[in-house]
């Protein structure tokens, strides 16, 4: 009887003769047991074909062998408590005695990866690896083990500092995610799967991505509102245990915090995100200053470019953030001639290409600070000097829309307007009668596409005030087939948006 394991060498040795035997008669050679595939196997690249090769993996040696030492393992203890929403003996008996000793904490492990920012032991790393812990502790590569203190973390970018007792600790070189290019190296560093101070290598796959991770995670709809996400995306492999560590460049500049991964499987099996570093280092800042985030913001709701505003603003490409509101009466941002329907291409000369960079753009200023907004205004660029507020005194959403059951809808805008009525606007919430109401929307039509409209006036349509049905109606039959229009919509809280669509056929 033949052995197994020569059976299986065997089996191999077919598989791979074959596969190379196809490789030669797909390319016109024939395959012969001579010279021909001797020199094959044996030939040596030439020196100056593999030292572009060898120069790189000495560059990623060195990094590693750089950045590891102040990258730090983290591991944390939660408490799990009776939460109070159920008496224990409501409870099923697997769960119940979980509650019968008041006295008895069942401790949750958690782990994650930080890395060193200053000597005297500040940490970086991610909200969600150290938020709620009752215990954290740090362990380093050389295996010294330190207890770590809770200074400060923000949720809405995922940026938490700790700190550690101790001087002389190494530390990373920080550098500009701002200058980094799509297709450059990049080295990410952790403890993924349990598997300490590990190396992955990839590329930068895109930037400025928002995946709306943190916004979801986020359970304060207000505070979500305010969630900034403009991650580095990475195809280096990305476990759970990474999050928190940093992202390398081939200079060995931590350029993020690796925080996410987009997976079927949970595992490497996609992309990952980074947050980009110098946000995260203006963030850390302030936690470390103040115990928290003084976010900036502009003030204004906005909303997303789209092929139908190019049309009606005038734009010269499908970027940008549309100003939709002001969060408050009188803004800095009002003061300094930003307007309604004005569209925010670039901050300080960088282009704003969608909502997340223009968040981004923001949230690394601080407040009071002034920045010079280049905006297209019907087709009218302008620069306009604006300042910033703290985010505390104006909490800032998309959009917001009463959302209701959709009904039979008619016309070229998929939407039924009718008078608005007494009985209208109690049931909308308005507090007077008067003027025109979107009664039901086709989630399938021209606006229901953009927004959830039901029960929004109908205030203006290409600028002209609407005061009746008829009189909207007869507008609108001037349009032509597939023309663009542009709606001024408002709320009963009497927030007001743009909405620019195109007539159906």
């Amino acid at each position: 009887m033949l052995d197994p394991v020569r059976a299986k060498a065997r089996v191999i040795g077919v598989t791979a003769a074959s596969f190379v035997g196809g490789i030669l008669l797909a390319t016109g050679m024939e395959w012969t047991a001579g010279s021909q595939a001797a020199s094959l196997f044996q030939a040596t690249p030439a020196p100056q074909e593999v030292r572009p090769i060898a120069e790189l993996s000495e560059s990623f040696i060195s990094i590693a062998e750089s950045v590891t030492p102040a990258v730090v393992s983290i591991r944390t203890e939660r408490r799990v408590r009776p939460t109070g929403g159920q008496a224990p003996e409501q409870l099923p008996e697997p769960f119940r005695r979980f509650f019968e000793d008041p006295e008895r904490d069942d401790s949750q492990p958690g782990a994650g990866t930080g890395f060193i920012i200053s000597d005297d032991g500040y940490i970086l790393t991610n909200n969600h690896v150290v938020a709620d812990a009752d215990v954290i502790n740090v362990v380093m590569m050389d295996r010294r083990e330190f207890p770590a203190e809770l200074i400060g973390r923000d949720p809405t970018t995922d940026v938490a500092v700790i700190r550690i007792a101790g001087g002389g600790l190494p530390t990373v070189r920080i550098g500009d995610p701002t200058q980094t290019r799509v297709g450059e190296w990049v080295l990410a560093v952790g403890n993924p799967l349990g598997l300490d101070f590990t190396v992955t290598a990839g590329i930068v796959s895109a930037k400025n991505r928002g995946i709306g991770i943190i916004g979801r995670s986020i359970q304060d709809e207000d505070l979500a509102a305010l969630a900034v996400e403009s991650f580095i995306q990475t195809d280096a492999a990305i476990n759970p245990g990474n999050s928190g560590g940093p992202l390398v460049n081939i200079r060995g500049e931590v350029i993020g915090i690796n925080t996410a991964i987009a997976s079927n499987t949970g595992l490497s099996a996609g992309y990952g995100f980074a947050v980009p570093i110098d946000l995260a280092r203006h963030v850390a800042d302030d936690l470390i200053r103040y115990g928290r985030w003084r976010r900036s913001v502009l003030g204004v709701q906005i909303t997303e470019v789209t092929v139908e505003d190019v049309e009606a603003f005038g734009l010269p490409s499908v970027a940008g953030a549309v100003v939709q509101n002001f969060s408050l009466p009188d803004t800095p941002a009002e003061r300094g001639g930003l307007r309604q329907g004005d569209v925010i291409v670039a901050v300080n000369d960088e282009p704003v290409r969608q909502i997340n960079e223009l968040q981004r753009m923001i949230a690394s200023h601080r407040p009071g600070d002034r920045v010079t907004l280049e905006v297209i205004r019907y087709g009218e660029r302008l620069s306009l000097d604006v300042q910033l507020i703290e985010a505390d005194s104006a909490p800032v959403s998309a959009s917001a829309a009463p959302v209701g059951p959709p009904a039979a809808t008619e016309g070229r805008l998929g939407i039924r307007a009718v008078p608005l009525t007494d009985e209208r606007a109690q049931a909308f919430g308005y507090d007077q009668a008067g003027g025109v109401v979107i009664e039901d929307v086709d989630p399938r039509g021209p606006i229901g596409e953009r927004l959830a409209a039901r029960g929004f006036k109908i205030l203006q349509l290409d600028g002209e005030e609407i005061t009746s049905v008829g009189q909207f109606e007869a507008l609108l039959s001037e349009k032509g087939p597939g023309s663009v229009v542009s709606l001024l919509l408002g709320d009963p809280n009497g927030q007001q948006r743009i909405v620019n669509v195109r007539l159906r056929e």
